[in-house]
């Protein structure tokens, strides 16, 4: 099973509009990215993602799961891109911000690192891990 992390603003989706939503979860939509979209292509159900609070604290909040594969995204005239739908798993205890990421030599080669605008991305089971125990959460 792979990992991810996928990025939204609090302001327009947070992480206590995802929990809101309950074991149905919701569409992640408006993706415009061709790499993004590559990505969420290779979503299976059942894997993970880190929620991860951008632009506005710029941290790790919570994990969700693959509800729904790849599918067409309706806000998307050009028919080019889609969408997954996700679930609340499970908030961290402790957010883990960027800066703290950053920071800490043993991710220096995470992609949110080095590409920090890419809205959807995998993650490393050496970085799931570590993040993980840095969000106060046991092994995963």
């Amino acid at each position: 099973m792979a990992h991810w992390l996928i990025k939204s603003e609090p302001n327009k989706w947070s992480w206590e509009m995802q929990v809101e939503a309950g074991a149905k979860g919701t569409f992640w939509n408006g993706v415009r990215n061709h790499t993004a979209k590559q990505y969420l292509m290779a979503m299976k159900k059942g894997e993970e993602a880190f929620f991860y609070h951008s632009n506005v604290g710029k941290e790790v909040v919570g994990i969700v799961k693959v509800i729904k594969t790849f599918y067409p995204d309706p806000s998307d005239e050009s028919g080019k891109f889609g969408m997954c739908d996700f679930a609340a798993v499970k908030p961290l205890k402790r957010p883990v911000t960027l800066e703290e990421i950053k920071s800490d030599e043993r991710l220096k080669d995470m992609i949110l690192v080095n590409n920090s605008r890419l809205s959807v991305q995998p993650v490393t089971d050496e970085e799931w891990a570590l993040i993980c125990q840095l969000g106060g959460l046991a092994k995963e």
